[in-house]
């Protein structure tokens, strides 16, 4: 294949996908480049956690029982929510999303930044619990092949924060009922 034959069919799949991207899209503004350099992080740091754990001699877990699982479940949640809604967070995300009002109890609201495809993207990564529940699930999974104990820790405090949330909203519930 000559170097301008291979140059032609790298602008067609260039002009095809840029095609695509558009029909996607429909006029809205989805930054498909940056949500795949998002995907390609993520990819890249499972591999390289994974890597690492078969160069270490790392085993899998024999079991993963439901304690563990309610756990990193309730940490998740909870890990989650502080990264992507607490005020005292925000500045985390300020690079990447700008701030839109207050939200639930303790919590406010953001938009994603459009200054550029990546930093929206990421802004919808970083100010969305439900996006980041992914990577920081699989961070707590790592954890166990890594370092079980410390994610024991860590997730048992994430948990007990959330059942924490749940109690206060239960007590305000309580108090607004009985005044």
């Amino acid at each position: 294949m000559t170097q301008s034959h291979s140059a032609l069919d790298n602008g067609v799949v260039t002009q095809t996908a840029r095609e695509e991207a558009n029909a996607y899209r429909q006029g809205e503004d989805r930054p498909l480049g940056g949500y795949v350099a998002v995907m390609a992080v993520f990819a890249a740091l499972v591999a390289g956690a994974a890597g690492l754990a078969v160069a270490s001699g790392r085993r899998l877990p024999d079991g993963f029982g439901a304690w563990d699982l309610l756990l990193i479940t309730a940490g998740t949640h909870k890990l989650s929510r502080t990264l992507t809604k607490d005020a005292v967070t925000s500045p985390l995300r300020a690079p990447f999303a700008r701030y839109s009002g207050t939200g639930g109890p303790a919590e406010v609201m953001e938009e994603a930044s459009k200054a550029s495809g990546l930093r929206h993207a990421i802004g919808e990564l970083v100010t969305c619990p439900f996006c980041l529940d992914l990577w920081i699930a699989t961070g707590f999974s790592f954890g166990h092949v890594f370092a079980p104990r410390v994610t024991r820790l860590v997730a048992g405090t994430f948990t007990a924060l959330t059942g924490a949330d749940f109690l206060h909203l239960l007590y305000a519930k309580g108090q607004q009922e009985a005044g």
